[in-house]
């Protein structure tokens, strides 16, 4: 797990332009693990300029030979799974069984849909008297968080090379590892110079310095809803594109005829899944009044067993946020059933697996995102009352419907403000389209809909 002491750049690690660096700390046992540049201004300059200048190539490479190197990168990062996991582990905190079934499972999954994707899509379109060309939007600043790091990487480098556009990817300071590692993936599987590059460094300095880039045609990014307001000020100001998948306060509806024990089990399992670090988790568990109680025992149960199966959160920073919302969760009235904000160990970066019951739709922790192993538990009266509640907030990322009958679930769920709705504990589809309603973002990721954010189009009448 060696870090490269430069950025990579036009097809080659060379040396970021300052001397600051960035330490990578361990959240299990907060030892530094490693040190990568902390580029500015002119590593992204240097890196917008690699990428404009490989673009008109790489546009013009026929899609298949696209899908080639990308299905390259795909054999790549397989080859390379294990290492993957162990360096999301070392710098996530993520436990090895979920890095190695999520963290490098899930984007190896996503690369395969865009190198088949970038084959057999159709770049081009007959409508009357008029050929519709789909092309690449150009280049693409992307930015992506640390709480699936790879996962979002891929999200966006994938389609937008399938798209035929170049790409600066500005990971996440607390897991810039993980992106080193991808940037030799890309290396090994030959994808030409200038089309990828990496600058490792601070937000508000080089991600800032990649927003306000005027060679940059489409911003890509994911993280805070407040971050995604400034990007979006900034992208506006200059008529640039961007895609924003934010935050989530995603709601858990279980209908009175569900399967009682199953939603809330599988329910409490979403939420301290990744230490709670998921922007999509079903945070808010609404239950009808004549089973609120017995729910919110089965939860208290379910979540005791998750003491040592979670890890860490991110950071010493992270894990005092989400601290501060479990007591204010205490302060504002919600009944702690499990967890607490004491730390479980003495040493790490580690919150308690926490589950509030009484909590009402306008308090903190039912409105606000924490990012933590913390889940609250809401009583409704009657379906008006639960779909009221479900909408109650300024997200709407994603969420999950359980009834005994699926078309009464579907029923619900369609009438609920989201972007993608989980019908009696469904699967993950890395096809289908990822994104939000309302302050959850700004267009899509994954399959063909992902596909298309970085094409635009050009029609020609004959």
């Amino acid at each position: 797990m060696k870090a490269h002491d430069g950025i990579y750049l036009d097809g080659a690690w060379r040396p970021a332009a300052g001397q600051d660096v960035i330490e990578v700390i361990d959240p299990v046992d907060e030892q530094v693990i490693g040190v990568v540049p902390a580029g500015g201004p002119e590593d992204v300059d240097a890196a917008v300029r690699a990428a404009r200048a490989a673009l008109a190539g790489w546009a013009a490479t026929p899609p298949a030979e696209r899908a080639a190197r990308l299905a390259a990168l795909r054999d790549v990062l397989t080859a390379r799974k294990d290492e993957i996991a162990e360096t999301v582990t070392a710098e996530l905190g993520s436990p090895l069984p979920f890095s190695q079934a999520v963290h490098a499972a899930v984007p190896i999954a996503v690369a395969a849909s865009y190198a088949e994707l970038a084959a057999t899509h159709s770049f081009e379109e007959r409508v009357g008297n008029s050929t519709v060309f789909h092309e690449p939007i150009g280049v693409v600043g992307a930015i992506t968080p640390w709480n699936y790091p790879l996962h979002q990487i891929v999200a966006k480098v994938a389609p937008a090379l399938a798209a035929g556009c170049t790409v600066v990817l500005k990971p996440a300071e607390d897991t810039p590892l993980t992106a080193q590692l991808f940037a030799e993936a890309v290396h090994e599987a030959g994808v030409p110079a200038g089309v990828f590059n990496l600058v490792t460094g601070l937000g508000p300095v080089a991600g800032q310095a990649l927003v306000e880039h005027p060679g940059v045609d489409l911003v890509s990014f994911t993280g805070s809803t407040a971050v995604g307001r400034r990007i979006a000020a900034t992208a506006g100001a200059a008529v640039k594109k961007v895609a924003l998948e934010l935050g989530g306060k995603s709601a858990n509806v279980i209908l009175p005829s569900a399967d009682l024990a199953r939603a809330v089990n599988v329910g409490v399992a979403n939420v301290m899944s990744n230490s709670g670090q998921t922007c999509s988790a079903w945070t808010r568990m609404l239950v009808h009044r004549d089973q609120y109680d017995q729910a919110v025992e089965l939860a208290a149960t379910a979540a005791a067993k998750y003491g040592d199966r979670i890890g860490p959160v991110v950071s010493a920073g992270q894990r005092a946020r989400v601290r501060g919302y479990i007591e204010k969760g205490i302060a504002e009235g919600a009944r702690l059933v499990a967890g607490g904000p004491e730390a479980p160990r003495e040493r790490g970066w580690f919150v308690s697996p926490t589950v509030f019951a009484d909590v009402t739709p306008e308090m903190t922790i039912a409105q606000e995102e924490i990012f933590g192993p913390v889940l609250s538990i809401l009583r409704y009266e009657d379906e008006e009352d639960a779909l009221r509640i479900a909408n109650g907030t300024v997200y709407g990322l994603a969420g999950a419907v359980w009834a005994g009958d699926e078309a009464e679930a579907v029923a619900f769920a369609r009438r609920m403000e989201t972007g993608q709705v989980d019908i009696n504990g469904g699967r993950f589809n890395p096809l289908a389209p990822f994104g939000g309603h309302k302050q959850s973002g700004v267009g899509r990721e994954l399959g063909v809909h992902g596909l298309v954010e970085y094409l635009q189009t050009k029609s020609l009448q004959f």
